[in-house]
């Protein structure tokens, strides 16, 4: 009696992919990425300048130009279809997502003022050039116009719902440009918005990033959030030196503020902030105050 072949297709000796094997090449992406993401938390608590710097050289080095990983509108796009990519072959992205919200809810846009490429790179910008250049936008107008990106956010969104067309991106965002590919309009657009944060900082963020508005809504739900000092009702000192609009006199913008550390420096300076000078003022007049006869 002929004894059939034993696995005539081979299958038996096919390899069983393991989810260690899917893991390996993922690991150096998943090990730079928590790298990063620790110094950018590091630099964050220690509120320190250098840091906050050599953080936002690091985003536009590796999350920019080497990575070209950035949260973007087709990753709203994605959660509103709920077609996430397959979590096994990209844990990188789902470490990114995952770090963006939960930093967000957290502390708020933490990811716009210290992980966004894009905004790192015109921080950067607004660093080196000269503030000669820079025009202020009106208190008025730069109120008003805050609510652009929400608008951009709402229509986009809108837009996609109705053409499932994810190729809109392109005329909304320029976080493609650090894959050095795209059309000549494409390079046109994001040459006009590099110009424009030249003369207004941080112009794209502040006013036109359809992310930015997503995590700005989500940035209501901020659990640790900037202190205030009584003073601040009255005191303008760190409203006028705040660069993205996020403070209102004694109130922070939780949508607008990407925690920057601005503010949160100058208060906790006791020789500039005037809640300490006010406190020292009273602790001297204590001390001058004559003794009362008994």
């Amino acid at each position: 009696m002929i004894q059939p072949e034993a696995d005539p297709w081979g299958f038996d000796e096919a390899p069983v992919e393991t989810f260690a094997d899917v893991l390996r090449p993922q690991v150096p992406d998943l090990i730079a990425l928590t790298v990063f993401f620790t110094f950018a938390y590091i630099s964050f608590r220690r509120k320190s300048i250098p840091l906050k710097y050599a953080t936002l050289v690091a985003s536009v080095a590796y999350l920019g130009f080497y990575k070209s990983s950035l949260i973007s509108i087709t990753d709203v796009f994605r959660l509103l279809q709920a077609d996430l990519p397959l979590f096994r072959s990209t844990l990188a992205w789902y470490l990114l997502a995952a770090v963006t919200v939960v930093s967000t809810v957290l502390f708020g846009r933490f990811y716009c003022g210290r992980v966004c490429a894009f905004g790192a790179l015109t921080q950067l910008m607004d660093a080196v050039l000269p503030a000669r250049l820079r025009f202020e936008v009106p208190r008025a107008i730069e109120q008003r116009a805050a609510w652009i990106k929400f608008a951009l956010l709402g229509g986009v969104l809108t837009y996609f719902l109705i053409t499932k067309d994810i190729t809109v991106y392109r005329f909304v965002e320029p976080f493609w440009m650090f894959t050095l590919v795209g059309t000549t309009p494409m390079w046109i657009g994001v040459g006009v918005l590099l110009a424009a944060s030249v003369f207004v900082r941080n112009a794209y963020c502040r006013f036109l990033c359809p992310v930015g508005a997503t995590l700005g809504i989500l940035s209501n739900l901020t659990v640790f959030k900037i202190k205030r000092w009584s003073e601040c009702s009255t005191c303008r000192l760190c409203q006028k030196t705040c660069e993205w609009g996020a403070i209102q006199g004694g109130k922070i913008l939780v949508t607008e503020c990407v925690r920057c550390d601005d503010c949160e420096r100058l208060y906790a300076d006791e020789q500039k902030c005037p809640h300490w000078r006010i406190l020292d003022y009273r602790a001297r007049k204590v001390k001058v105050l004559p003794l009362t006869p008994a």
